[in-house]
C-alpha cells in the first residue's frame, strides 16, 4: 500500500481499515450471540449485528463521497481484537463468567471502532465533507450507545461472575 499523501488519502486508508473491521464483525458478533449465556448479552450481540450491518452499507456509501471504489485494506487490529473475542467464545467458563469475558472483548472491539470513527469525522470535518461528517456521526454514535448497553449489562453479571459458584 502506497504511503498517504494528504490527509484525504490519509481518510481513505482508515475508510479502507474501518471497512474491513466492520465487515470482520459481521462474523464474529453471531459467533460472541451463540456463546453468551445471558439472554440479554444475546440480544445485545444480535441487535448490534444489524447496526454493523448498516455500518458496512454506510461505509460503502462513503467511499463514493471520496470518489473511492468500496474495498478494505486487511485491519490487522481488528484481526487481533476478533480473534482475542473468538478464544473467550471457546472458553469453557461458567456461564456469567464467560459472559463477562465476551463483554471484555466485545468492549475491546467497540472502543476500537469509537477511536476510528471519531478520528474519521475530525478528518472529514477538516476535508469539508459535511455529509461524511453527519454519516461518521450517526455510526459513532451508535458505537457509544453499544458500548454503554454492554457496560449495563455488565454491571449485573460482573457481581454474578465474581460471586462464588456452588459446585
Amino acid at each position: 500500500m502506497a504511503a498517504p499523501q494528504s490527509l484525504n488519502d490519509l481518510f481513505v486508508q482508515k475508510l479502507k481499515y474501518v471497512y474491513d473491521a466492520e465487515q470482520r464483525l459481521t462474523k464474529a458478533l453471531p459467533k460472541l450471540a451463540s456463546a453468551a449465556s445471558s439472554p440479554a448479552l444475546r440480544e445485545a450481540f444480535e441487535s448490534h449485528l444489524t447496526e454493523t450491518e448498516t455500518h458496512v452499507a454506510r461505509v460503502e456509501q462513503l467511499f463514493g463521497l471520496f470518489n473511492q471504489a468500496s474495498d478494505a485494506d486487511s485491519n490487522p487490529n481488528m484481526k487481533g481484537i476478533i480473534s482475542a473475542g473468538e478464544d473467550v467464545a471457546g472458553l469453557n467458563a461458567d456461564g456469567a463468567v464467560k459472559d463477562a469475558a465476551l463483554i471484555a472483548a466485545a468492549q475491546c472491539a467497540e472502543h476500537y471502532e469509537i477511536a476510528e470513527y471519531g478520528t474519521l469525522r475530525a478528518w472529514a470535518r477538516l476535508l469539508g465533507k459535511m455529509e461524511a461528517v453527519q454519516a461518521l456521526e450517526w455510526t459513532l454514535e451508535e458505537e457509544k450507545a453499544a458500548d454503554q448497553k454492554l457496560s449495563a449489562i455488565a454491571a449485573n453479571l460482573n457481581v454474578q461472575a465474581a460471586t462464588p459458584q456452588v459446585r
